[in-house]
């Protein structure tokens, strides 16, 4: 859980960004994250939350406000930097490389620190036990929920003081979206700070420390993932059609 007297891990301030020229996607956008704390993002389609993610990760240009790091600023910074310094990224879709095996796309992962790569395995697979049995299985001819654990486990690799993950659910089938919220949960209980992104609004604030609602580029509300599930504005505007 938080600790408040620390330096929040990340920091997002006033962040306006956006992928054509003139047209702005995050309009103002706020949010941090303390050590420890899994933070959850929803909103409406067309929000901002992916491309939040992606101006942290120095996939969308920034044109206004900033982001730190561990105190540090990071605005802009390419997304290789960005590995390096601490942050890891997992993409909603296209996130593993199909013809390598499991073992390979973790070593993918592990490209700017070798040497640490057996650690790193052992941490990885503590969580995802059963990655450990299948390391020479090929990734492509796993289920979208396997792949899925891929994916968050070679952004683990580099030991990240962030993780953010884009739609962990998206596209998986109720059995294996509950699956996929507990890997989360069992991520951030192991000490990574993580930031989720998730279009299941009920399912991401029931595990979340704490939530923010994106509209239109902008944080509409905050508050802990309980407050927010109860907060009556929150569940007429929001929580009444996203993942009921």
């Amino acid at each position: 859980m938080a600790q408040s007297s620390t330096t929040p891990v990340v920091v997002a301030k006033d962040l306006v960004a956006g992928y054509l020229p003139g047209v702005n996607i995050l309009n103002g956008t706020n949010l941090y994250a303390n050590k420890g704390e899994l933070v959850g993002i929803i909103g409406p389609n067309g929000a901002g939350k992916s491309t939040f993610l992606k101006a942290i990760f120095g996939l969308v240009q920034v044109r206004g406000g900033s982001i730190e790091l561990n105190g540090e600023d990071i605005t802009g910074l390419k997304a290789n930097k960005l590995v390096a310094r601490g942050v890891g990224f997992v993409p909603q879709n296209n996130n593993v490389f199909p013809s390598l095996t499991i073992e390979e796309n973790l070593q993918m992962g592990m490209y700017q620190d070798s040497k640490r790569f057996e650690e790193r395995l052992e941490f990885v697979t503590g969580i995802f036990a059963e990655l450990g049995k299948r390391l020479k299985q090929r990734a492509g001819s796993l289920s979208g929920g396997e792949r899925q654990m891929v994916a968050m486990s070679r952004a683990l690799m580099m030991d990240p003081a962030v993780l953010l993950l884009d739609e962990p659910s998206a596209g998986l089938s109720p059995a294996r979206q509950d699956e996929a919220f507990i890997r989360v949960s069992e991520i951030n209980k192991a000490g990574v700070t993580t930031i989720m992104v998730e279009q299941n609004a009920r399912r991401c604030l029931q595990i979340c420390d704490r939530g923010y609602v994106l509209d239109q580029g902008k944080d509409a509300y905050t508050g802990t993932g309980r407050d927010l599930l109860n907060d009556p504005k929150v569940i007429g505007l929001y929580l009444g059609t996203l993942g009921a």
